[in-house]
């Protein structure tokens, strides 16, 4: 494998291995035989047969920033991660399509960054686009802010580029907007957490760079108060509405304690928040700040609104998508929680919020509930924190298996999914394997071994053993 990818694509070093067999969260750590980064799909076939022959395990890694432990080696030390960051090239970008090839290792900021000196933009962001890669979004079916417009990584993937368990390299870049030879291979790839092959590049679909934009920080009574804003706002000015996300008061505060230059929008506080994005990518369209004025001054007619400000600036707008963006980090620095990220049907989420939030409080005293994230699309990240005295580890090793449960079976009960775009990967095996419709398993596990017959890839993530 060192012949394979040189003596810069090579390490044993504990010290170089280190920051790479910890996941995010610092929940789960393993470790690794080695380190291979190799530069082109060619390098990565050829180390997967080297595998294959072998049946060495490979565990694909990007950036690192995946919530799921999905790029986490396990602990027997017989793995060797398989990192992607060196395949960071973009190339043939076409002005007409908008459409780009990228490889696995390019990192979302700097994709951003290169079409945007091309007139267009990629319409996928998330507060770890610094170090996501592309291979990692594609492998986790990433969603993001944008969700609500521009629907999922699936979405805008036009082609894709891996290397299958066997070494063989499946060529699909083409973007043929029809193709019915048979299975989908691109789309099982995608989400597949790197469990059916290596994803070494895509072409991706960019759209028309922004004109404007008006982001809102709108304050609400309750939940069930901003899903009917979403539904005004959908209705009124569908083609315009980017972004929708819900944050407590609790989860602001938290941010505005722990995030250097950070500011609260309005002078007084509500118990909920609403940031909205509108957005003009076309001439033709309404002004974004003109739209969103008369937007709000309807919604406050209907008694919809209780206070909101609107974005002067560019800077502003940045600003405000700050305090959304860093709710994690500072829930992190709050102190120890647990990570739920669910999704239950638009219409429900409301009432999920605002029923089972104190019941998982009073089933489980002294812990509170943080709900935030993705309204619009019936996605929130519901973060349980430890009571005040807890000690760590105990707090996890006694409660965390309980809670999660207790939260997922609320989840199950509104035909909503324990995992809305995160992924599987290591940190919910068990629950996919308790929870999951057992036809589901049967399918999955299916196509797992039809794949991957020797179990080399990513093995113990995402597919649940029988």
């Amino acid at each position: 494998m060192q012949a394979v990818v040189g003596e810069t694509g090579y390490t044993q070093d504990p010290d170089d291995l280190a920051p790479w067999l910890t996941d995010w969260r610092g929940r789960h750590s393993g470790s690794a035989a080695a380190m291979l980064s190799p530069v082109s799909a060619e390098q990565a076939s050829a180390i997967v047969k080297i595998a294959a022959k072998h049946r060495i395990a490979l565990v694909p890694q990007g950036g690192n920033s995946g919530m799921v432990a999905g790029a986490t080696p396990d602990g027997s030390g017989k793995a060797v991660l398989l990192s992607l960051r060196r395949m960071n090239r973009m190339t043939r970008f076409d002005p007409e399509s908008g459409l780009i090839e990228a490889e696995a290792g390019v990192i979302l900021q700097n994709l951003h960054e290169h079409v945007a000196k091309q007139g267009r933009r990629f319409p996928l962001t998330l507060g770890g686009k610094g170090s996501a890669t592309v291979g990692g979004l594609i492998s986790t079916n990433a969603g993001g802010t944008q969700v609500l417009r521009h629907g999922t990584m699936r979405g805008l993937v036009a082609g894709i580029q891996a290397v299958l368990p066997d070494g063989s390299i499946l060529d699909s870049l083409a973007p043929l907007k029809k193709d019915n030879r048979g299975y989908d291979l691109r789309h099982l790839l995608i989400g597949a957490e790197g469990t059916l092959g290596i994803v070494t590049a895509a072409t991706l679909q960019t759209v028309p760079a922004l004109l404007d934009r008006c982001v809102l920080w709108v304050g609400v009574d309750s939940p069930a108060m901003a899903y009917a804003l979403f539904l005004e706002l959908e209705r009124r000015a569908s083609g315009a509405l980017e972004g929708f996300e819900l944050i407590p008061d609790r989860a602001l505060q938290s941010v505005l304690r722990h995030i250097p230059a950070t500011r609260a929008p309005l002078e007084a506080s509500s118990p909920w928040y609403v940031l909205v994005e509108l957005v003009q990518d076309r001439p033709d369209q309404i002004a974004p700040a003109t739209l969103g004025e008369a937007l709000l001054v309807a919604a406050m007619e209907k008694g919809l609104v209780r206070d909101a400000a609107l974005s002067a600036s560019e800077a502003q707008a940045e600003d405000f998508w700050k305090l959304r963006d860093s709710i994690a980090e500072a829930e992190r620095a709050e102190g120890p929680a647990l990570q739920h990220d669910i999704s239950v049907p638009v219409a429900d989420m409301a009432r999920f919020i605002t029923t089972e939030s104190p019941a998982i409080e009073a089933h489980f005293p002294g812990t509170r509930v943080v709900a935030f994230g993705h309204l619009g699309d019936g996605n929130i990240h519901l973060h349980v924190k430890a009571p005040a005295d807890s000690r760590l580890p105990d707090w996890y090793e006694n409660d965390e298996k309980a809670i999660s449960d207790f939260v997922y079976d609320r989840v199950l009960a509104y035909n909503g999914s324990i995992s809305a775009e995160h992924g599987i990967g290591l940190a919910k095996l068990e629950t996919l394997a308790r929870t999951a419709d057992p036809a589901r398993l049967l399918a999955m596990r299916a196509i797992k071994t039809a794949f991957d017959p020797l179990g080399i890839m990513n093995p113990g993530k995402t597919v649940p053993l029988a």
